[in-house]
């Protein structure tokens, strides 16, 4: 799985990464399959990278998570990481404690009963309680504050559902805007499931067997993507009267690949223009000897 993330990352030849970290989790009847993802933004939508298989239900803990970015570490440092970006799951003092010593940028979303200390850091107060916003009104602290023993800054944002409240490990002004980027691992989830590949009808239960099936799904994911790029160059997606595109480059790529798969008989040329497609930009001179595996 290493050496597959090498090769996931020659097709993304990005100076910085936005990463994001999620859960997607569904049951095979009594059976609960529980994946944690390590991602890539990318163009709005997210490439996964690092996965592992949580042998439970419910939320991953610290200890699974420091294990996850670890191994991102070990195979490609820390320096091109633009930030981490996680919601409300991925919080506590042992994780942000970890991520500043790792000196990871992040954009983490925590819970409106969070407690932070004042300026002068010798009261706590709920942090819904420093801020007064209006509607779709924006703040971003401009010092740090104690939140569970760790010195970060805060952001919020006020929207018709309530406040969302973002810590980050320094102080920038496109704070929210950075940590809506976490959507796009939704998209992902949602083209791997039931708006693209329907991974969660399989009925595999052995972890080993689900984990090639989700390596496969993301090389057929980024198949269908690089397609849809190369689509959309071709002929532009149409954009809606609400300022948003017909579609995403995920679905035009599959809908193109299987009109071009199903009648590969009679467009035999433009199916091996789709293979090329899919081995462009790769880095050819990966040795296997250069990469330090479990």
């Amino acid at each position: 799985m290493d050496v597959f993330a090498l090769l996931i990352k020659s097709w993304l030849p990005l100076i910085k990464w936005v990463l994001c970290v999620d859960r997607t989790h569904w049951k095979i009847g009594k059976t609960d399959v529980n994946i944690l993802v390590l991602a890539i933004a990318h163009k709005k939508i997210a490439i996964p990278l690092l996965f592992t298989f949580l042998k439970k239900k419910g939320n991953s803990n610290t200890e699974e998570r420091i294990v996850l970015m670890k191994r991102f570490i070990k195979l490609f440092g820390n320096k091109n990481i633009d930030y981490l970006t996680g919601d409300r799951e991925f919080i506590g003092n042992e994780w942000v404690s970890y991520l500043l010593k790792e000196k990871i940028p992040f954009r983490i979303r925590v819970r409106k009963d969070t407690i932070v200390y004042n300026q002068h850091k010798n009261k706590s107060l709920n942090i819904a309680r420093v801020f007064c916003l209006k509607m779709n009104e924006i703040m971003i602290l401009n010092k740090s504050r104690l939140v569970w023993g760790q010195l970060v800054y805060i952001g919020a944002l006020r929207t018709k559902d309530g406040f969302v409240f973002i810590i980050s490990d320094k102080h920038t002004p496109t704070l929210v805007n950075d940590y809506v980027r976490r959507w796009e691992i939704e998209t992902l989830f949602g083209c791997l499931k039931s708006k693209g590949f329907n991974m969660e009808d399989t009925r595999l239960k052995d972890t080993e067997r689900l984990s090639k099936l989700f390596a496969l799904l993301t090389l057929a994911f980024i198949w269908c993507y690089k397609v849809g790029e190369w689509s959309n160059k071709k002929k532009p997606i149409r954009i809606c009267k609400h300022n948003r595109p017909a579609q995403n480059l995920f679905s035009l790529g599959l809908n193109t690949l299987n009109r071009i798969i199903l009648n590969s008989y009679r467009m035999l040329n433009k199916f091996v223009k789709m293979i090329d497609i899919l081995f462009s930009n790769i880095q050819y001179n990966l040795k296997l000897s250069d990469v330090k595996l479990n």
